[in-house]
């Protein structure tokens, strides 16, 4: 069993920064493909970002590329996700979601492929 607990989240001036963490519970933690994901009100749940657990392995958005930087700290147990350059768009919960896999380079793009998932983080960006 993993558990998954968020934080980080935040009210940010359009420009600005936030970094979210993702601390988990578990030892298989370190064989789980991690992905952040959000969901706007009245809009669908969204991948924008995702690792292997290898780290070979890396997925953005179109949306958030260059603009946020996904990363593990395998010693700490912890995903984060560094926001740069926020837009009012990116104004949603944010969620960390893991799944456990014997492929150290597999991530999923589908919410379904996600076994474990946080509570959620709240990210405001105001304009």
């Amino acid at each position: 069993q993993v558990q998954l607990v968020e934080s980080g989240g935040g009210l940010v001036q359009a420009g600005g920064s936030l970094r979210l963490s993702c601390v988990a519970s578990g030892s298989i933690f370190g064989r789980c493909a991690v992905g952040w994901f959000r969901q706007a009100p009245g809009k669908e749940r969204e991948l924008v970002a995702a690792i292997s657990w290898s780290t070979i392995n890396t997925y953005y958005s179109d949306s958030v590329k260059g603009r946020f930087t996904i990363s593990r700290n395998s010693a700490k147990n912890t995903v984060y996700l560094q926001m740069n350059s926020l837009k009012p768009e990116d104004t949603a919960v944010y969620y960390c979601a893991a799944s456990s896999t014997v492929y150290s380079s597999w991530i999923s793009y589908a919410a379904d492929d996600y076994t474990y998932w946080g509570q959620g983080t709240q990210v405001t960006v105001s304009s």
